[in-house]
């Protein structure tokens, strides 16, 4: 299956929100489809579809419940439920996903490195691959509570998580822009100049740091440092997609359990969790 069918199956299986920069993101990515450097993102998409279309049924939710011993009709029923048993469905639910970051992040930062097409290529997928799974685990989340992820209220909170999740990525662009242009400029080279230096301190910081693990006073050759360049932007994308998607899980949950109690005990949802930072913004500048 190509990328854009992908992206286009995924994008059907999240919250009507962010269907439509998911929606683009997938028409950008399949224009580098046939690239040989994009293979590895295309069947990342595949495994992502895989993902969107089993967190977003809330049949995967029923089935954990039933193998947990619980009697459901549907997932409706476990606001009946002790908040500790939502919360056993969700064991390990952050790390999972901070751990798919790091894969998912790493995959992208690699093709980042690949000049010319690279860095578009990357930061498209990217933001696609990261906005799927961020309404994906969200909407498994509130399910995990009996929520319905497809209602008003649950889609607004799900398209703040996206919001929030695209801004933290847009932070990486910079960093993976600087790593791409010095593994481009590092390539091929045989000998070190005052010029690389100069213009890439990233290269000359690599430099300095392999003189340090080896033999006092020995010079690192420059085809040293062009190995290591690259795996720089697989560890900027992988700790920055960990941490995105930790994020996501952890907010999530907090706000489905929050609202759960609230629910139970009929108490008001605490306004920091119904207000965004960006409505707080928007009102300051107004004023």
């Amino acid at each position: 299956m190509c990328a854009h069918l992908a992206a286009s199956r995924a994008a059907r299986a999240v919250p009507e929100a962010i269907k439509e920069p998911v929606r683009r993101g997938g028409d950008a990515v399949a224009s580098v489809a046939l690239r040989p450097a994009a293979e590895g993102a295309v069947a990342l998409l595949e495994l992502v579809n895989a993902w969107a279309l089993e967190l977003n049924d809330p049949k995967g939710v029923e089935k954990v419940a039933r193998k947990r011993g619980l009697e459901l009709g549907s997932f409706a029923e476990l606001r009946q439920q002790d908040l500790k048993v939502c919360d056993r469905l969700l064991t390990r639910n952050t790390l999972r996903w901070r751990t798919a970051g790091a894969v998912e992040g790493g995959a992208m930062g690699l093709l980042a490195m690949v000049p010319v097409a690279g860095i578009p290529a990357a930061v498209t997928a990217d933001i696609l691959v990261i906005q799927v799974l961020s309404a994906s685990i969200a909407s498994r989340i509130a399910y995990s509570y009996g929520y319905d992820a497809k209602d008003p209220a649950e889609q607004l909170f799900i398209e703040r998580l996206v919001h929030r999740s695209f801004m933290a990525q847009a932070a990486k662009v910079g960093p993976l822009r600087e790593t791409a242009r010095a593994a481009n400029a590092i390539k091929g080279r045989v000998r070190w100049s005052a010029k690389l230096r100069a213009d890439h301190r990233l290269v000359a910081a690599l430099e300095k740091l392999l003189q340090h693990v080896g033999p006092a006073g020995a010079k690192v050759p420059v085809q040293n440092v062009a190995k290591v360049v690259p795996f720089v932007g697989v560890l900027i994308g992988a700790g920055m997609n960990s941490a995105v998607l930790g994020n996501v899980a952890a907010d999530a949950q907090r706000y489905c359990q929050t609202r759960f109690l609230c629910d139970k005990y009929g108490l008001p949802m605490p306004a920091a969790l119904t207000t965004s930072r960006d409505d707080v913004d928007h009102n300051a500048d107004a004023t």
